[in-house]
């Protein structure tokens, strides 16, 4: 018997071959370093609890400290310290006006007080005249009683006098206008040159140290969030910012044409980046709920998934893996960490808070079925 000769069984198709060499590299590879693994998805038990209750209001950003210098005294607009957007300091110069009128009614005051003080001295050395032929028989009581009486009037003169040099003074004080807070300069109302009558506004300045949100309501609403104190927590849109409030201030009363109720809201001294009159939104917290009254499930915000108009989550199976689980959501809670769900979970689910992992995970044990 001839010895039959053994061979490997390379198929003749060029493609075949290099498929089952892949296929040796794959399991190689598998060998050597074992089937791949998954990240491990962290994860959070969810329940429903109790909630306080809890008011949303539109509201507005202002100044605590924040004042319009007007015009005491008219006069042109010579100078002007400082222009919207700068930073000033109390009592540095903001606006100076022309004091020349103001100058002007100082000298006539002046004027005044030395004519008064001459006035007064005749008067005074006619009333010493009186007396000394009162005294010699040589002039009546009644003439006496005159030149005493026009000797108090040229007192009283030189007193109104001197009071209208001081009023005059102080007028001229007023030609120049300074800051009366540490602040910045929100708005310039004048330009130099223009005239400035009395009353009428230069510049706007305020405080950004201490900034509050205003915000109206009604007083049902009010009444929904329990006895006082209130808490609040305030949130900046633009930012996306949520700051608790320091103190919250209900007026005593209701405006007669809105009836409603304003509410000062003041944030925390030295909050950064705040304009006065940007919009805000308010979100007032009234007592905690009893905790025998049931309420709505409460997930974490990371926990949430996002994709166009689709809301949902990851929920585990039970079995190592996760489902997709559409939900529909309801407020944000304060702080904006977590957010209430109205409908699509019971509440003793947990939850993947890296849905995209969990997502990945997922498709990857589909694709293995």
């Amino acid at each position: 018997m001839k010895p039959i000769a053994l061979r490997t069984l390379v198929p003749s198709c060029p493609v075949r071959a290099s498929r089952v060499r892949a296929g040796l590299l794959l399991a190689a590879a598998l060998a050597a370093y074992g089937p791949p693994t998954h990240a491990e998805v962290p994860t959070v038990r969810v329940a429903s609890r109790a909630l306080m209750p809890t008011v949303a209001a539109e509201a507005t950003i202002e100044a605590v400290r924040q004042s319009t210098p007007a015009a005491q005294i008219p006069g042109r607009i010579i100078a002007l310290g400082a222009d919207a957007g700068d930073r000033v300091g109390k009592g540095q110069l903001l606006v100076r006006i022309d004091p020349a009128e103001a100058a002007a009614a100082v000298a006539a005051a002046e004027a005044g007080i030395a004519q008064a003080q001459t006035a007064l001295a005749n008067a005074r050395a006619e009333y010493a005249r009186a007396r000394s032929l009162v005294e010699r028989r040589f002039l009546s009581q009644s003439a006496l009683d005159g030149a005493r009486t026009q000797f108090e009037a040229a007192e009283a003169q030189l007193r109104a006098a001197r009071a209208q040099r001081e009023q005059a003074a102080t007028v001229r004080g007023h030609a120049e206008v300074v800051s009366p807070v540490d602040g910045v300069v929100a708005a310039r109302h004048i330009e130099v040159g223009e005239m400035a009558q009395p009353g009428r506004n230069l510049l706007t300045v305020y405080d950004p140290a201490q900034m509050r949100a205003v915000a109206d309501l009604a007083p049902q609403r009010l009444a929904e969030l329990g006895a006082p104190p209130l808490r609040a927590s305030v949130e900046l849109p633009a930012s996306g910012r949520m700051i608790e409030a320091a103190a919250v201030t209900v007026l005593p009363a209701a405006d007669a044409r809105t009836h409603t109720v304003r509410v000062r809201v003041d944030l925390p001294a030295g909050t950064a980046d705040l304009r006065p009159g940007s919009f805000a939104r308010v979100h007032f917290h009234g007592a905690a709920a009893p905790a025998a009254v049931s309420g709505p499930v409460v997930i974490p915000a990371a926990a949430v998934l996002r994709r166009g108009e689709l809301t949902a989550v990851y929920a585990a199976d039970g079995q190592g893996g996760f489902t997709l689980r559409q939900i529909r959501l309801g407020r944000t809670l304060p702080g904006g960490e977590a957010v209430e769900v109205l409908s699509g979970l019971k509440g003793d689910e947990t939850l993947a808070l890296d849905p995209v992992q969990a997502g990945i995970q997922a498709r990857a044990a589909a694709a293995a079925r």
